[in-house]
């Protein structure tokens, strides 16, 4: 049993060939191969994702994250004929946002910018951790003018262009407003996700925005240092409500990807239950926190040294975490966003 309770960094540093970065998405989408873990037996079981259905079992609650990418990348000129890159991350009324921009040295309070003859910017605000607040200007309706402007925003890590636009959303997304996809979801198509209805399993959704919060590196090397950036989350009497029963009877409830965690235990009490609502959440979770609401994970493989790495850990353990992603390495699975997923157990 690992005794340590403060780790650095470089303590899930893992080694992946860049050849095992997934650039495409597999067609259909649960044609992916799943690694299925049992935690208690420290086993490991190489599967496809449509195999999910013999994992779960009647009144297991699936909880799933509903949110919508939109095509939140941007390129804008500036007065002086520069270019710079911007990257919806948070709304804040129907014309106030808060963006990550690059280079930022352009974004200077008071500076205005073009992105197309429709749409435009000034800068009012830079936040602490150096986003900037821009006020947008613009004639008409701001998601069908952004659905031309913008472009989906995929990881720096996928050189591939995206075919289809669709494939970088879940298919139950609904609610506009990450800049990443919750991409645990991506494996589920629309007739699996029906026959686990029918096989008693209940679907649950709940919201979170995936923005900084999720995908910023840690620099950091000691990671208590790491601070979260805010993303926003909701949770309806009703999903609370049902999640709450399952808890109350001892059935399982299995978070379908990191953010669906993050939002479950952002909100629950030291027993597992939630509350409904909505708000902001920086939670970070790390060894040897241990799940309050979760009992099983369904997510992807993540990136060395991440947030999303350590937040796993907190299921298994890091070294043996670590032991399951060399299994993957040495079995040449996918990784990443449009990567091969994990069944936690």
């Amino acid at each position: 049993m690992e005794e340590k309770t403060e780790y650095k960094k470089s303590d899930f540093w893992y080694h992946l060939p860049e050849s095992q970065i997934a650039q495409t998405p597999v067609e259909p989408r649960d044609s992916s191969r799943m690694l299925v873990y049992h935690s208690g037996e420290k086993r490991i079981e190489d599967k496809h994702f449509y195999d999910v259905k013999d994992y779960l079992k009647k009144g297991d609650v699936l909880v799933v994250n509903n949110t919508k990418v939109i095509p939140a990348r941007m390129y804008a000129k500036t007065a002086h004929g520069g270019v710079v890159e911007i990257l919806l991350l948070k709304r804040y009324d129907l014309t106030t946002w808060e963006v990550l921009m690059r280079p930022g040295k352009k974004g200077k309070i008071g500076a205005k910018m073009t992105i197309n003859d429709e749409l435009s910017f000034e800068v009012v605000d830079v936040t602490d951790s150096g986003e900037r607040i821009v006020n947008f200007s613009y004639d008409g309706v701001f998601e069908d003018i952004i659905a031309k402007a913008g472009t989906m925003p995929l990881p720096p890590y996928i050189k591939e262009k995206l075919k289809d636009q669709s494939r970088y959303n879940t298919v139950y997304s609904k609610i506009d407003g990450s800049a990443a996809a919750p991409t645990a979801g991506l494996h589920f198509t629309p007739r699996l996700l029906e026959e686990i209805k029918g096989m008693g399993v209940e679907v649950v959704e709940v919201l979170l925005h995936v923005g900084l919060g999720t995908f910023r590196p840690v620099s950091e090397e000691m990671i208590t240092d790491h601070k979260m950036h805010k993303e926003h989350y909701e949770i309806t009497p009703e999903a609370a409500e049902k999640i709450n029963a399952a808890k109350r009877e001892g059935r399982r409830v299995i978070a379908v990807g990191t953010t669906s965690v993050r939002t479950l235990e952002s909100v629950a009490d030291s027993d597992g239950f939630v509350q409904a609502g909505g708000g902001d959440t920086e939670i970070f979770l790390y060894p040897p926190y241990k799940m309050k609401c979760v009992d099983a994970l369904i997510t992807n493989f993540h990136l060395p040294e991440s947030t999303l790495i350590m937040l796993v850990s907190c299921l298994t353990g890091r070294e043996e975490i670590l032991s399951v992603y060399k299994h993957a390495v040495e079995e040449k699975y996918r990784f990443f966003s449009f990567g091969d997923a994990c069944l936690f157990l």
